[in-house]
């Protein structure tokens, strides 16, 4: 380390002249990227046509405790089971810790920094030259010599043209859009727990059913027995009943196999494993009424689906790394500074004649990069086209979610009340056959029909109650089960033209 004088003013003019060339030259040398531009442009809810398929009717957006609407207390106790140990959800969260990091990283490098650097060396050294001298030759010797140094150091990067500023914007980008993926993986999960435990309760229902046709076919089997030993039946017809109860008994241990199952699957849904499902109680889900939706959906829903909004946060972290791009094609301009002890001599090291000192500036400037820089740029332009293709297709399949779960919601609303309307007059009609047996007007075996008819149509209503519950599960997570952008922190305030992104040059 070499110590020296303050500089004259004549060498701080010559400094100044110096750096001002220098920046000159950058600014003239980087000025290369134009003509590299982002293609893809972000689309907007109002170029979709979606006016009447996604037409409100003055209802509310769902809340975050939806689940509490089908009033089975079990099922919201297994929700927050569920989100606190699904391992879907963990991974999402520990994803937002690594995007937080990363941010805290992206900050720092912002910051100055400071260093503390100290060193000491013994050295020995060796000379047999051999010179003459009026006194002769010389002779060998040796000799051993001590240094040290001890120094406090400052380092800062201007950041003249945002790169940092820049690299800390994306970073925080990324993190908003890990948020706004653990929500949406919170969503899906309660959305797919919620419709396990529906089909669930379809299948407890369905074996109320089947349990009551496989016993009435066992009636019938056994009448058909009796009317084949009275002569009133041939064996091809007591085979037929016979095998019907049969089937009816089949058809009981699949439903049994379906119910275990769903449970190891709700078990999994829950992360603590398949025997966690056969634990849960059967479940007891209502009928919610035909929902009523809220207007503006096209446009309000970029703020209420949470992977519409993860994908507009990694727009705009795409974004920002086009600017980090941009910025190394310009010098970068670093500040330093270090103070501290010198010396020869280990023992003079803290003697005051032994300190110095030294401040002044780095300039990196690119000028030849074999078209690295250029290249570069091009790439992170690919990637946020990329990211903005990404967006406007999250965008689009999302409105036609929204569409297709409406127009299913109230197509099942019509078949379920043609059905209920069904099922009323095949119960009135069982009724009736069973006043008419009872009056000994009407035989077992025209009993058992009717009987056999109506659960049949029961069993078609409870599959359409359960899909319509379904529905409007899929159509509450389409509208993005209660999530909100704006109160979750999320929200990105959008400029007036929201075109701009990035600045095409």
């Amino acid at each position: 380390m070499t110590l020296s004088r303050p500089a004259s003013p004549r060498q701080h003019l010559r400094f100044k002249h110096l750096a001002a060339a220098m920046l000159l030259l950058g600014l003239s040398g980087c000025a290369n990227y134009f003509g590299i531009h982002a293609i893809e442009p972000l689309a907007q809810p109002g170029t979709y046509q979606a006016h009447s398929s996604l037409a409100g009717s003055g209802g509310t957006w769902p809340d975050s405790g939806w689940v509490k609407q089908f009033g089975d207390a079990q099922l919201v106790a297994l929700t927050a089971e569920a989100l606190a140990h699904n391992p879907d959800i963990q991974s999402a969260r520990a994803r937002i810790a690594a995007a937080r990091a990363q941010a805290e990283g992206a900050h720092g490098a912002a910051l100055p920094s400071a260093y503390i650097s100290a060193n000491a060396d013994r050295s020995y050294i060796y000379q047999d030259i051999g010179l003459q001298t009026p006194s002769g030759p010389t002779q060998p010797g040796s000799t051993w010599s001590n240094s040290g140094q001890a120094l406090l150091g400052l380092t800062y990067e201007l950041d003249l043209w945002g790169k940092n500023s820049a690299t800390l914007a994306r970073a925080v980008s990324q993190g908003k859009a890990a948020e706004a993926q653990e929500q949406q993986a919170r969503l899906s999960l309660t959305a797919a727990l919620a419709s396990a435990y529906n089909q669930l309760a379809q299948q407890y229902a369905t074996r109320d059913v089947i349990e009551q046709l496989a016993k009435q076919r066992e009636g019938l089997s056994r009448l058909s027995d009796t009317r084949l030993k009275a002569g009133l039946d041939s064996e091809l017809e007591q085979s037929q009943a016979a095998q019907s109860a049969a089937e009816m008994r089949t058809q009981l241990a699949q439903l049994d196999e379906q119910i275990l199952l769903t449970r190891y699957q709700l078990g999994a849904l829950l992360g603590q494993g398949p025997d966690r499902g056969l634990s849960i109680a059967r479940p007891q889900l209502a009928n919610l009424p035909p929902p009523r939706l809220p207007d503006n959906i096209p446009l309000d829903l970029l703020g209420r689906r949470p992977d519409i909004v993860a994908a507009r946060w990694q727009v705009e972290a795409a974004n920002q790394q086009t600017r980090v791009a941009k910025a190394r094609f310009y010098p970068d301009v670093n500040l330093s500074a270090f103070a501290g002890y010198f010396s020869f001599g280990l023992s003079d090291l803290g003697n005051s004649y032994a300190k110095g000192f030294g401040v002044g500036p780095a300039v990196t400037l690119p000028i030849f990069e074999g078209g690295q820089l250029r290249a570069n740029l091009k790439g992170e332009y690919a990637q946020y086209d990329t990211a903005v293709a990404s967006y406007n297709q999250t965008l689009n399949s999302a409105l036609t979610d929204v569409a297709n779960q409406i127009a299913s919601v109230r197509a099942a609303e019509l078949q379920l009340q043609s059905q209920t309307q069904a099922l009323q007059q095949s119960e009135r009609g069982y009724a009736m056959v069973r006043q008419r047996y009872g009056a000994g007007l009407a035989s077992e075996l025209t009993l058992l029909n009717a009987q056999a008819g109506m659960l049949g149509t029961r069993q078609r209503s409870i599959d359409l109650e359960a899909r319509r519950r379904n529905l409007q599960i899929a159509l509450i997570k389409s509208l993005g089960g209660g999530f909100d952008a704006r109160a979750a922190g999320l929200a990105l305030n959008e400029p007036a033209d929201a075109q701009h992104r990035p600045n095409k040059q």
